[in-house]
């Protein structure tokens, strides 16, 4: 692994901190050809297992990405769960060895990445500062001097002869950050950084990344909150399935993320295909936006061919379902006493000023209801992707928002 490290991670020239050239990580991962289906069975495969032959696979995490970085700039690299987002950071920190491509650093990497990375859990928080500051390459005299600096920015001073493993996830991140971004290193990166800690924290993460930058150093940063991204950085990578599609402005990172949704649209049933009695049905169903921020209204217009024969006015429902399934919102005309009359064809919209929906994918089923039975059952008629942005001026640690359907819109008063 060192070797393979040392072969394809190597100096950059002085204008550029990080020069990516073909970059490639593939995963083999092996499984049993038959895997047993029960206890039973489980026993029997075990007794046979020398015989049983591995099959083996293939997982491409990244292919083929080159790009360059210069001095000063502060990179944000988004893309969906399983992108190949932190396999880079992995890459360009060392921890994981490339397949195939190169590298070249202009200096030492300072990083934060998922917790317990870069720290050893039995070393107390003053033993695990000089021990990065020393893989770095720095003299205990050198740490020494910005320790006092990096216990203030973390505000861990109580616990730092405690054994990190003792640590919550909060002091943890806060340390580690502060360890990071204080002590030498020519490039900082971090993968979801501020996804943890509170808003004071975090607003104190995002000024020293900024310090970092202005100091002409360079910082890589992996978010799933468009906001901060948007925020913080001066350039973006936007990253699919492991190939590198954009390396461009904020802008244009964002809006290539965003169109991705609209291009993993689910296949839509046609009318003859779909349930119901089939004596009405929509002959065409859209939303309004189908990227929305969470507050956003959530506009589903729909459209109904007319059946003069049917005598019976009728009503429309619509469904919102989150990507596991479950019922978010229920929207029935005749809570609001609307009905169509069916002799005409009619167009129409139902607007729900919904709670704060969660980041996610999110999909609509209508149904038309007519005369005591369902005339048309169209499940997923259209969909809709809520950003990954938080409503909240304050945010938070996950645990103060993964809980629950939706965001709510709330307050607290003292009396």
């Amino acid at each position: 692994m060192l070797s393979q490290l040392a072969s394809n991670v190597s100096a950059v020239s002085k204008d550029v901190s990080i020069s990516v050239s073909d970059l490639s990580k593939t995963y083999r991962i092996y499984r049993r050809e038959d895997v047993p289906s029960s206890a039973a069975e489980a026993v029997i495969k075990k007794v046979k297992e020398s015989k049983q032959k591995k099959v083996l696979e293939h997982f491409d995490a990244l292919h083929d990405v080159t790009f360059d970085v210069g001095w000063g700039e502060v990179v944000g690299i988004i893309g969906r769960n399983g992108a190949g987002k932190s396999t880079l950071l992995k890459i360009i920190n060392r921890i994981t060895a490339p397949t195939k491509g190169r590298i070249e650093l202009g200096g030492r990497v300072g990083s934060l990445l998922e917790v317990g990375t870069g720290f050893h859990p039995e070393l107390t928080g003053r033993e695990n500062v000089y021990l990065n500051g020393t893989l770095l390459g720095m003299r205990r005299k050198e740490i020494k001097e910005r320790f006092d600096a990096i216990v203030d920015f973390a505000g861990t001073e109580k616990f730092l002869d405690t054994q990190v493993k003792r640590y919550s996830t909060g002091m943890y991140i806060r340390l580690a950050f502060a360890v990071a971004a204080h002590l030498d290193s020519e490039i900082l990166a971090v993968d979801e950084v501020l996804a943890v800690g509170d808003s004071d924290f975090q607003a104190k993460c995002l000024r020293k990344m900024r310090e970092v930058a202005r100091d002409g150093r360079t910082v890589l940063v992996v978010s799933h909150q468009l906001q901060t991204v948007s925020d913080l950085c001066t350039s973006a990578l936007y990253l699919d399935s492991g190939h590198l599609v954009l390396h461009g402005t904020v802008e244009e990172a964002m809006e290539e993320y965003k169109r991705s949704f609209a291009r993993s649209a689910p296949m839509l049933r046609t009318a003859a295909a779909r349930p119901g009695s089939g004596e009405l049905r929509f002959t065409t169903a859209a939303m309004a936006k189908d990227i929305t921020n969470p507050g956003d209204d959530v506009v589903v217009e729909f459209a109904v061919g007319a059946n003069p024969s049917f005598g019976n006015r009728f009503h429309i429902s619509c469904f919102v379902n989150n990507e596991d399934g479950m019922l978010i919102a229920q929207c029935d005309s005749r809570l609001k006493d609307f009905w169509l009359d069916p002799a005409t064809d009619n167009e129409g919209s139902v607007v729900m000023r919904t709670p704060w929906l969660k980041p996610g994918a999110y999909t609509v089923d209508l149904f038309i209801h007519a005369g005591g039975r369902r005339a048309d059952i169209w499940e997923q008629a259209c969909h809709f992707q809520v950003l990954p942005i938080s409503p909240y001026a304050h945010p938070t640690t996950p645990d103060g928002t993964d809980r629950g359907v939706v965001f709510p819109d709330f307050d607290y008063t003292q009396r």
